[in-house]
């Protein structure tokens, strides 16, 4: 035991991370086993040996990358005291969000929920779980600032929350598909212009 942790879960912990930008940029279907143990330099035996298959696996790596996230978001709200400053912490870290926050390949809720959508359950409802999750977190900031006087009272706070969240997922596939980061940017004005104008 170290620190409290076994062997066994150290081990988990290490495949976990090793693997996590490859099944962040190859996907699920195009994450092999071999891809898993040239990376870890583990035996098939020692993987399965943590998870009960593949799909274990990239699981445990969706929450891993998505935690990764939204640490990165908390840490940047604790900095930060008005609503209107906690709200613009999602263009902020987005703008960068090929940066230390995220592993290699991008947004994890993005990559996951198009490959996943009708092919992977399992994978689809942790997808959905994270947007509704995303989705949630933005609304409950709108209202608390509407309750504190700073945004105005007339919101429309679930159209506005979906649409942050889309307006963001969709920049960054753009941006992906074109290759060009500054597509990514000119959508994050658009957000960071519907967070000023909740301003009371």
């Amino acid at each position: 035991m170290d620190n409290g942790i076994s062997k066994a879960e150290r081990t988990r912990q290490f495949i976990i991370e090793t693997t996590a930008g490859i099944f962040n940029t190859k996907g699920y279907a195009g994450t092999s086993l071999s891809d898993l143990t040239e990376a870890t330099q583990l035996t098939k035996g020692s993987i399965y040996g943590n998870f009960e298959n593949k799909e274990d696996v990239a699981l445990a790596v969706f929450d891993y990358n998505l935690s990764r996230v939204r640490l990165a978001i908390a840490n940047r709200m604790q900095l930060s005291t008005s609503y209107h400053d906690k709200l613009m912490v999602y263009a902020q870290v987005y703008h960068s969000f090929s940066g230390e926050a995220f592993p290699p390949g991008g947004c994890p809720i993005l990559n996951t929920a198009i490959e996943a959508d009708d092919t992977n359950t399992l994978l689809k409802e942790r997808a959905e779980r994270a947007v509704s999750e995303w989705k949630n977190n933005i609304k409950s900031l709108i209202q608390a600032g509407i309750k504190s006087g700073e945004f105005s009272a007339g919101t429309e706070v679930d159209r506005l929350a979906y649409s942050i969240v889309a307006l963001i997922e969709g920049g960054i596939m753009i941006a992906k598909i074109t290759g060009d980061h500054a597509n990514l940017d000119k959508v994050l004005k658009t957000v960071e212009l519907l967070i000023v104008q909740l301003k009371a």
